[in-house]
């Protein structure tokens, strides 16, 4: 694939040194459109976590239907994204990324007038598959079309956008769910998604396009990469809530993910042009970029999903109330990102990960120690901590991936990288979903222990709710007991959180001192883009 892919970055020559300063206006609005675009795609994964209380009752679902609103999209979108760089080789970024951003309009559209939820699934799909063609477009012009000098200041935006967007997700979605109706998470997407549509459309000229590679695309290799990663997706998603490998669905995609994984990397290392280019992982520093990544999916989508469980679990907020509690770490996002691009050009970035990593350790350990009584004021550091640990990681992660990655390889490696970081949240959320339900039977079967007849203590508080209820003329011992098993139940749960946290201190400890392993970046002019998906 070298031969056609250096005759594709010909049409994208460097910027020569005494023009660094100096951006074409056609290509700034491009780009910034293809940032809305991506914002769009990355933003609508999470918009509809804390709404699907409403999306469920609007369409008269099951509680056992309506996760699919969401797992839809992520598994279609999962296989789309390492796809692009493929396919913005074929038929160019200007085609694919303004083909991703009409069809994402539509799709969106079509959500909206779902009427039930196998149509909301297929529309979700769609709008998954479709939008995923969005992001790695964005990561891979960065590094093509902007100088070095530049990048410092483009890495933080796109940092921060595609941070941004899963943070506050839950946010956008409580307050529109809550001030209009379900059906604006969707309809939300349709004058940016027009706009961007026609902006891509008419401005983008990155590259033009290789047809002739259509005749040598390895359809094969798409369809095992399809069942390889959508199965595994499923089986991440849907594992906990269906005990894992018991369930024949569970057991079944990951027998179909594995035999499919093994025709997928036959393919790809043997095939002319395979459908995604895995010579990428050759270059020492985007590999172990790749597995930072991974760890960032972990730390992005696990911590934005377990603060609002613990919200609506434990402390009983609406959608709204948790998005107003979890915007925190957007602020902290906002304020972090020029402070980030400033220190990409100063110092090592090496260390700048390490800052990052220890700010998301820090805030985590604190975390460890959460009881019932923790709401906005109690999560305020963690989140900030959180935010800017998230910013300091990102531009340094994907400077060191894709900053010294050659033209011909950008395209198939940024699609790689962000597909590193989708793959890491849905470990994450498998393993904290996991470790959620099996550490608090663990701490439910303990704490009933110690509340036997032979505990004075537990004894005592029985009786006092016992003589409490039957002043009221209840049968007070028996609800007595109801309200201890509730007590202890909420408890198991509130350790088990705590469990969670303390693995994930541990993780981002871990990563720290496997920042050493990475060498030492040449020093970049301006750094390199970054973002997170």
């Amino acid at each position: 694939m070298a031969g056609s892919a250096t005759a594709t970055a010909g049409t994208m020559p460097a910027v020569p040194a005494h023009a660094a300063d100096r951006m074409d206006p056609r290509k700034l609005i491009a780009f910034f459109a293809m940032v809305l675009g991506m914002f769009m795609s990355i933003l609508d994964i999470q918009i509809v976590s804390a709404s699907l209380a409403e999306i469920q009752a609007g369409l008269s679902a099951g509680s056992d239907e309506i996760g699919w609103v969401q797992t839809a999209y992520l598994i279609a979108e999962v296989i789309m994204i390492p796809l692009s760089g493929t396919l913005a080789r074929i038929i160019s970024t200007r085609y694919l990324f303004a083909i991703s951003a009409a069809g994402f309009t539509m799709a969106s559209a079509l959500a909206a007038t779902a009427t039930n939820i196998d149509q909301m699934i297929v529309y979700r799909a769609i709008q998954g598959f479709i939008g995923g063609g969005m992001i790695p477009s964005v990561f891979a012009a960065a590094f093509t079309i902007f100088p070095p000098s530049k990048r410092s200041i483009v890495s933080p935006i796109i940092g921060l956008i595609a941070t941004l967007a899963p943070t506050i997700g839950p946010t956008v979605g409580g307050y529109l769910s809550h001030a209009f109706s379900w059906h604006w998470l969707f309809l939300v997407n349709i004058v940016p998604g027009i706009i961007v549509t026609l902006v891509t459309w008419n401005f983008i000229d990155f590259d033009k396009p290789e047809l002739s590679l259509f005749k040598k695309f390895d359809w094969w290799g798409l369809i095992s990469m399809g069942v390889f990663l959508g199965a595994l997706e499923y089986v991440l998603e849907e594992g906990n809530s269906n005990d894992w490998f018991n369930d024949n669905s569970i057991a079944l995609a990951a027998v179909a993910s594995g035999a499919a994984a093994i025709v997928f990397f036959y393919r790809a290392f043997t095939m002319e042009f395979p459908v995604v280019d895995l010579k990428a992982f050759a270059n020492r520093n985007f590999s172990f970029g790749s597995v930072f990544s991974f760890v960032m999916g972990i730390g992005l989508y696990g911590l934005t999903y377990i603060y609002p469980v613990y919200l609506g679990r434990i402390r009983g907020y609406d959608s709204l109330m948790i998005g107003e509690t979890m915007f925190v770490s957007g602020l902290a996002m906002f304020f972090t990102a020029p402070i980030a691009g400033r220190l990409s050009t100063k110092m090592d970035l090496r260390l700048m990960m390490v800052i990052g990593f220890i700010s998301f350790a820090a805030g985590t350990y604190i975390m460890i120690h959460l009881t019932a009584d923790w709401d906005f004021y109690e999560l305020f550091i963690p989140q900030i901590l959180r935010g800017f640990g998230l910013m300091m990681c990102m531009v340094p992660i994907n400077n060191i991936a894709l900053g010294t990655m050659p033209p011909s390889r950008i395209r198939g490696a940024s699609g790689l990288f962000n597909l590193t970081r989708n793959l890491g949240g849905a470990v994450g959320l498998a393993v904290i979903n996991t470790v959620l339900t099996s550490r608090q039977d663990v701490h439910y079967e303990r704490l009933r222990e110690n509340m036997d007849w032979g505990n004075p203590a537990a004894i005592d508080q029985m009786n006092n709710m016992a003589a409490n209820f039957n002043s009221y003329g209840m049968d007070g011992t028996s609800v007595a007991i109801k309200q201890m098993v509730g007590l202890a139940t909420k408890q198991a749960v509130i350790l088990s959180f705590s469990d969670v946290f303390l693995i994930l201190t541990a993780l981002f400890v871990a990563m720290i001192l496997g920042v050493t392993m990475i060498k030492k970046p040449a020093p970049q002019g301006g750094g390199g883009g970054g973002g997170g998906h």
